[in-house]
């Protein structure tokens, strides 16, 4: 049972620690909560999330071409 506590514990320190290092890179200024919420929404988003809390006003879509990431099928659909 500790161990359990203890690694939710763990999980909420990294967690916070990855916000707070994003919020850091952030030009805009933004509240904790704020981005804990827009994280906690988009979480399942294919979205690029520093480029969405840069500018949430404007039409924000997956540049599929230049993200960087590699899909899991890719190779397959390709030779297909």
């Amino acid at each position: 049972m500790a161990n359990r506590i203890i690694i939710q514990i763990y999980c909420v320190l990294i967690v916070n620690l990855l916000i707070g290092v994003l919020k850091k890179s952030l030009k805009r200024q933004w509240s904790f909560s704020n981005l804990v919420s827009f994280c906690r929404i988009h979480l399942f988003n294919y979205i690029h999330l520093t480029k969405f809390v840069e500018s949430p006003e404007n039409d924000w879509e997956l540049d599929i071409e230049n993200d960087g990431q590699l899909g899991l099928f890719d190779h397959y659909l390709a030779n297909g």
